[in-house]
């Protein structure tokens, strides 16, 4: 009941989703990252114990593939369920199962994995696989990921309608670089859009002074803090 891309960047080895439903809060329950491992989306009668599995399978050196076998092992459902997702080092990995509701289906390619379910029709995830293709690595890489999805929603998206959206994106740190939820909006998509925009304006400055694990510190001066987000903000505008 759903549609997601999951990418990894290979420029700075950021692993993102973006995702958007007919339910309330899909990024709440589908989307499940792991440092160092991967990161996949469980959806169409989710399960996050596939994924927690799954995910575990991955750490231990399992391949995608044969990671999804261990993850659905003695579930009942598992014909109900898709997962999907890249590894730590952009190797993707799929699953449609044979019962999940049309039109469903799923694309992998170089570090991106894309799928969905009880979507308006195969243009949807056609849509979604044009514009990632279009997109380039030079584009700030959450910027990617949800172009990706605008284009997905443009070709009509889950067909039931439009509800909660979400756009994360993790690498290296114990903050996430970027996690933003439109949980109940009749055009998700779009307000998800809004508020990244607004994001990557007026926050994104301020996290590039938190404490890093290279740098325990950041900048935390206040005036130095304040002369460094000045300085940013100048700069992007002068872009």
């Amino acid at each position: 009941m759903t549609w997601s891309i999951v990418a990894r960047d290979p420029s700075s080895g950021q692993i993102g989703i973006a995702i958007s439903s007919r339910v309330i809060a899909v990024g709440a329950l589908c989307p499940m990252f792991r440092d160092g491992v991967g990161a996949l989306s469980s959806q169409s009668y989710t399960s996050p114990v596939a994924g927690e599995r799954l995910l575990e399978a991955l750490a231990n050196g399992t391949g995608g593939q044969t990671a999804i076998g261990h993850a659905l092992t003695g579930d009942d459902g598992h014909m109900w369920r898709q997962i999907h997702g890249v590894d730590a080092a952009g190797r993707p990995f799929a699953h449609t199962g044979a019962r999940c509701i049309e039109w469903c289906g799923h694309w992998t390619g170089d570090a991106v994995s894309i799928a969905g379910n009880m979507l308006a029709g195969p243009q949807v995830l056609d849509a979604t696989v044009a514009a990632w293709n279009a997109g380039s690595e030079a584009q700030p890489f959450a910027d990617r990921l949800l172009g990706a999805l605008e284009a997905g929603q443009a070709a009509g998206g889950d067909k039931r309608g439009r509800q909660s959206a979400a756009l994360m994106v993790r690498g290296g740190e114990i903050h996430a670089a970027v996690d933003l939820r439109v949980d109940e909006h009749p055009d998700p998509v779009a307000e998800l859009r809004r508020v990244f925009d607004l994001f990557w304006a007026e926050r994104r400055p301020y996290m590039a002074t938190l404490p890093t694990r290279e740098n325990p510190s950041g900048i935390y001066d206040p005036d130095e803090r304040e002369a460094f987000i000045a300085a940013w903000k100048a700069q992007e505008g002068a872009l």
